[in-house]
């Protein structure tokens, strides 16, 4: 447990402003949104700058403190949450919550790891431009721990994943020195690319206090339509019949299940199916281009409609107004609460070859129903990038606690399909603490054994997030 003259110490440095210490207050820090660990903390560290972030970090690797960095603590994988013991304090990025600069002829947004990623995205917006990257969390998300997690979220088809927004980085290391990468550069080869090893490192080494992102341009035209499908296969040939057209222009292109629909439909306020009768799936697509008078919406009719024709969709709703496009959003965007509403869930972030998603859903539902009969299958997600949310709500009627006690088993029926499709058994939520005893399996050897020379070499003593990413 950390002692009174380091938390003496920390509060001199941050205030009282700064610094959490009530049980009361400190709890809803210790305890991540899906509620599956429960830690504590003798305190929450909030500093107000940079400097006083790294002066925190020299005191706490001086003492050989553990330190767990925390954003907006919406990981699903317990990637924010402190041990058990009260040992690790927490370094929360809140109040890092600055937009430094924002340049519409560099097309960069210079911002501080405690911003929101959807405050980010209006200070993008106001300018004119565009925040590419676009996630369920972002009301709450902050960027320090969407970088951390490379998050990648529902453009990840059109602008790719977190880190490929990244140009530059600010980053406090493990013995409270700062490492000040911010830069501009579209260009920069002098050396290794030293900002992708904090991206997607979820705090293992070191803490992100701010960032270079890329903007876009904003959208002039878009278009949305909300399809149903009778299979995943059908989805796949629609992607494939709007890539043909025109490939640039698809900036979301998202699957759902009819069971996870009818969660949505059953458990959230102002949820209406736009379409005619329900269907054994769903595909939202999303066009837009930063080109006025591009066409879009003709191009989506003639497109549906050829669909429609040949039985490649079974009907299909086009958005009228900026209200419809965010009510179809709204049936895509509340999945997770709308499992968390059902009933207890299982969750496996994967991600396999686009060309396989059809083929993994198959035999990865019938693994778990022959594992688990009576489980209910509710894959979502990012079928544009081959990330899909393959989870599994509890049988009705059965017990929660039981359930969840399967996690493992059931992740590993899963994961076991997706090493059959060459995939990835975390695509974007990251490792954190619920998935470190499947790295040796899945990235043993001279991979693995090189993300511990990386992690002994830039934090040897070990404070840096422990029990995250690595086993």
């Amino acid at each position: 447990m950390p002692d009174a003259s380091l938390l003496n110490a920390i509060r001199s440095i941050v205030g009282d402003k700064g610094m959490l210490t009530d049980p009361g207050d400190t709890a809803p820090y210790s305890e991540d949104w899906r509620r599956l660990y429960h830690g504590r903390t003798a305190a929450v560290i909030r500093p107000g700058s940079t400097e006083e972030l790294a002066a925190v970090v020299k005191l706490c690797a001086e003492t050989g403190t553990p330190v767990v960095p925390q954003g907006g603590n919406t990981s699903m994988v317990g990637g924010a949450v402190p041990a058990e013991d009260g040992s690790e304090l927490i370094l929360s990025t809140a109040r890092l919550n600055r937009i430094r600069d924002l340049d519409t002829a560099d097309m960069t947004l210079t911002i501080e790891a405690g911003v929101t990623l959807k405050a980010a995205q209006m200070a993008a917006a106001e300018a004119g431009c565009l925040l590419p990257l676009s996630i369920s969390s972002e009301g709450t998300a902050q960027i320090g721990g969407v970088l951390a997690v490379n998050a990648g979220g529902n453009n990840t088809v059109r602008y790719g994943n977190a880190r490929d927004l990244v140009l530059g980085l600010e980053v406090v290391l493990p013995d409270g020195t700062t490492w000040n990468g911010l830069r501009r550069l579209r260009k920069d080869n002098t050396g290794y690319c030293l900002r992708q090893l904090f991206v997607g490192a979820e705090g293992t080494l070191g803490i992100i206090t701010a960032a270079v992102l890329k903007l876009a341009p904003q959208p002039q035209e878009v278009a949305v339509a909300l399809c149903g499908v009778p299979s995943v296969q059908a989805a796949l040939a629609l992607f494939t019949r709007f890539q043909a057209h025109d490939a640039a222009s698809i900036s979301a292109f998202e699957l759902m299940s009819g069971q996870g629909m009818s969660f949505v439909l059953r458990h959230i306020p102002g949820a209406v199916l736009p379409l005619e009768s329900a269907a054994p799936f769903y595909v939202l697509v999303e066009l837009a281009t930063p080109r006025p008078e591009a066409g879009l919406r003709a191009m989506l009719e003639t497109i549906l409609e050829t669909a429609l024709g040949d039985d490649t969709i079974l009907d299909a709703a086009i958005a009228e107004s900026d209200a419809q496009r965010a009510a179809i959003w709204k049936l895509r965007e509340e999945h997770s609460e709308a499992q968390k509403r059902e009933g207890a869930s299982v969750k496996n972030d994967v991600s396999v070859p686009v060309s396989k998603v059809p083929a993994f859903i198959e035999k990865a539902t019938a693994a778990c129903e022959k594992l688990l009969p009576g489980v209910r299958v509710v894959p979502f997600g990012h079928m544009g990038d081959g990330n899909i949310h393959f989870n599994l709500e509890q049988p009705e009627g059965s017990d929660a606690a039981w359930f969840l006690a399967q996690d493992h088993a059931i992740m590993d029926a899963v994961n076991e399909v997706v090493r059959e499709f060459d995939g990835s058994f975390s695509a974007e939520h990251g490792v954190g603490k619920l998935k470190p005893y499947m790295m040796p399996d899945w990235r043993g050897g001279a991979e693995l054994a090189l993300m511990q020379r990386i992690k002994a070499a830039i934090d040897p003593r070990g404070i840096m997030n422990p029990g995250k990413v690595l086993p």
